[in-house]
Parts: structure tokens; sequence; C-alpha cells
């Protein structure tokens, strides 16, 4: 498993000034810096073989939710991040996106929207179908969860072949939403998730070529 503090892909310069400047602020954070904490969190996170099927090397995140310090340590990370950038949306991906989600969201004084599976929320829903190996699958929002103007990171724990984040982002941009930035705590490269995402950047802590 190897640790990084940052992706190096950037947005292209946009003609709003103000977002621009925000966006360069929150990509230029501790370039090419390893955060002394990330090696912790690496450490933490157990890779389970087999699950939950063969071939799958499965990245549990519960062993690093037992580790106080590591727990606190990547929240905090991911808040010094985004806190003071403008961000008015957290939107939290099914399932272990509800976990990260809502202490960034509380700390850096955005709501938190969840963004579920089909048939999980009560209210009228605006949905994103999206591929998976084999047929399709859709994530959705309540109507009226975000306002058109807002600005929004994505969380999830990980990032894989990139699909659900992907519909995430599609979803939110339909309703006039602006995604700076799309943050996960693991990213499995081989898998290129990150290729799916478009212009849309990518912030990961732990890489692991565990697949």
């Amino acid at each position: 498993m190897t640790t990084i503090d940052q992706e190096n892909k950037k947005p292209p310069r946009s003609e709003l000034a103000v977002a621009a400047s925000l966006d360069s602020e929150i990509m230029a954070t501790k370039e090419d810096v390893q955060d002394p904490r990330i090696p912790k969190i690496a450490s933490s996170i157990r890779v389970i073989p087999d699950f939950p099927k063969p071939g799958i090397m499965f990245q549990d995140i519960t062993t690093l939710l037992l580790d106080t310090e590591a727990f606190k340590d990547t929240i905090d990370i991911f808040v010094e991040r985004y806190k003071g950038k403008g961000i008015s949306v957290v939107a939290g991906v099914e399932a272990r996106g509800f976990i990260f989600g809502p202490p960034i969201a509380l700390a850096i004084g955005a709501k938190f929207v969840p963004m579920r599976k089909p048939k999980k929320l009560p209210g009228k829903v605006i949905s994103e179908e999206y591929s998976l190996e084999y047929g399709t699958d859709k994530i959705e929002m309540h109507v009226g969860a975000v306002e058109p103007g807002e600005r929004a990171i994505i969380i999830d724990d990980l990032i894989a072949t990139g699909g659900t984040l992907a519909a995430a982002i599609r979803l939110l941009e339909r309703v006039g939403v602006t995604i700076a930035e799309c943050a996960c705590v693991i990213e499995l490269p081989v898998l290129k998730g990150r290729e799916k995402l478009g212009e849309t950047p990518l912030f990961i802590l732990v890489t692991s070529d565990a697949a």
C-alpha cells in the first residue's frame, strides 16, 4: 500500500475569477509534501483477500475507524483542505461516504447531502444512472437538497472503477452545482477510476495496488 498526499491533476482555468481562485487554493495545498499523518492512516486499513468474492482484495476501513487517532487524522486532513474554501455542500456517496462526510461537513460549516441507492430516500428524488460490469445502477438525492450555484465536494471511502463518483458528479452538475473536488481515503489506480471523472480533480490519501 502506497501513501500520497494529493493528486497532481488540476482543473483548467475558469473565466470565473472567484471560483478559479478558490479551486486554485484547494489544489495547491501541500503539493508534493507527504503529510506525516498519512502512513499511520495507511497502516490502519486492513486488506481482506477474496471478499466478497474470490479474487477481490477488499479494503476494510473498519480497522481505521477502530483507531481513534487514525480516524481523527483522516477527518482533520480533509477539514484542513476544505475549510474556508467556499464549500457549502458535502455530498456523501452510499454507504461509506456517510461515515466520512458528516464530520467533515460539520467542521467546515457545510450541509451534508446523502447520495443513495435507488428507493432508499423517502421524498421526491432526482437520479443518475451509471454502468456496472453487468447492467446498470442509479444514484439518487432528494430534490431541493442543493441549490444552483452552490459549491460541493463529493466524499467516498474509495475510488475503484469510478462509476459511482462520475454519476454523482453528473447528478450535482445537472442541478447547477459546481464540483470543487472529489475526495476519497483510498484509490485503486490499477482500475483507472479517475479517468471517468473528466476534469473534476481527485484528492486521495492512500493508494493501494491490491484490487
